[in-house]
């Protein structure tokens, strides 16, 4: 599946435009997370903020949250689920492996996960790195 950069952009615009963890099956409305205000979770000395979850008008369910890995970090094994995945990095470097295909990413790089595409993700650098994930569908 190819995402056009008009589909990103329309992407981008409905999320900016979505308030968080709203009650399932409500449409997500406007609303803004300032970064500092994000709960943050953390195991292992990774650390997670949920940022937001719910439907669009379109009906399509949509997830976002934040990871920050330290250095030789992976947030859990390889896996593969029915919903699409797409990462963006904030900082530091992300090795990104697809259906076995690895890839390095750094600040800016965006990478997405088809549906059941087998994935995975590890902080290759030698500082922290930061990502989000818009995860796109539900599994069932």
């Amino acid at each position: 599946m190819n995402i056009s950069r008009r589909d990103w952009c329309m992407l981008a615009t409905a999320l900016a435009a979505s308030p968080g963890m709203a009650a399932q099956n409500a449409v997500l409305g406007s609303k803004t997370f300032p970064y500092d205000q994000l709960p943050v979770k953390e195991h292992d000395g990774i650390q997670t903020r949920a940022i937001l979850s719910g439907e669009l008008h379109t009906g399509c369910y949509v997830e976002v949250h934040q990871t920050r890995l330290p250095p030789g970090a992976m947030p859990h094994p390889a896996h593969h689920h029915p919903h699409e995945e797409m990462f963006t990095i904030r900082e530091g470097t992300l090795e990104v492996t697809i259906n076995g295909q690895s890839t390095r990413l750094g600040p800016g790089s965006v990478g997405f996960v088809g549906s059941n595409d087998e994935h995975g993700v590890r902080n290759v650098g030698t500082t922290p790195a930061e990502y989000f994930v818009t995860a796109f569908g539900k599994d069932a």
